[in-house]
């Protein structure tokens, strides 16, 4: 599979937000549809249908089970995804955060608002990514649209409800309402690619970007997958954070370290990977 190049590092560096062509094998977006229809049939405890009942299509979410389900688990760890991660942001080591599916059924009528990701997230520091992974050929008319340049601008955003669009309630100063990117008056440099599978997005997690409605006659299911490196630390948020860390048992202080425990290291690939490697080559 092709390489990270220089060009892409300083491109996804420049801008927030690069394409990657090619660089998810055909074995492992096998593995994945696989572990995407496991996920729909057996949905975890954070899954969430955002399409009404009586309207067509449907989108369907969730996160946090690559610890349920062997497909997940088995790329996080074993893909190059993490090595892509490491280049990209300059990081020595890189800690897997979550996984996330979004599947939107063709029909679908639910777009996804603008926002970005870190202020949901019990994340702060610079070194942190995203990859938008598509599992179907995806038309720049329904791929996620991303805002260039927009993780440079020193700026934290509200979270924003996906089900109504909606700001979170977050209670405390630190961030400002998303602009009105498509209706304001303001020109913004907006990009979006048309996908194949084995294709890739990589995104800052302070780049904004949205996602159109899927008024195509084919499926579009992704994963984002969530990767942290050296300068991440625990941030508190003043609401609800997503994924609820907190709920789910972990709470630490401002600037705590994020346990390997809760995200497990997945680069340097851990040593009995490493080692069963090593034995398949010989």
């Amino acid at each position: 599979m092709r390489r990270i190049r220089q060009s892409d590092i300083d491109d996804y560096r420049r801008h927030g937000a690069t394409v990657l062509r090619g660089v998810i094998a055909p074995t492992w977006l096998r593995r994945l549809s696989a572990a995407v229809q496991q996920n729909m049939d057996a949905p975890g405890p954070m899954a969430n249908d955002y399409t009404d009942a009586g309207r067509s299509g449907r989108y369907f979410g969730d996160y946090c089970n690559w610890n349920r389900i062997a497909g997940y688990r088995d790329f996080a760890f074993r893909s190059n995804l993490a090595g892509m991660a490491a280049r990209l942001m300059g990081s020595e080591r890189v800690q897997l955060f979550h996984e996330h599916v979004l599947v939107k059924e063709p029909g679908t009528g639910e777009a996804t608002p603008w926002h970005h990701d870190q202020p949901y997230y019990v994340i702060g520091g610079s070194q942190v990514i995203s990859f938008w992974v598509p599992l179907d050929p995806v038309p720049r008319q329904i791929c996620p649209r991303f805002l260039r340049g927009s993780h440079r601008w020193g700026k934290l955003f509200y979270p924003r409800r996906f089900l109504d669009g909606g700001d979170y309630d977050y209670e405390g100063p630190g961030f400002e309402t998303v602009p009105d990117i498509d209706g304001g008056t303001q020109e913004y440099d907006i990009t979006a690619w048309d996908l194949a599978p084995g294709d890739a997005v990589a995104f800052h997690f302070l780049t904004l970007h949205d996602a159109p409605v899927n008024a195509s006659a084919g499926r579009r299911r992704a994963i984002a997958w969530r990767f942290f490196g050296d300068d991440a630390r625990w941030a508190t948020r003043p609401g609800r954070p997503s994924p609820p860390y907190p709920e789910m048992g972990l709470t630490l202080n401002d600037g705590d370290a994020l346990p390997e425990a809760w995200f497990p290291v997945v680069w340097p690939r851990p040593a009995a990977d490493r080692l069963e490697r090593s034995a398949a080559r010989s």
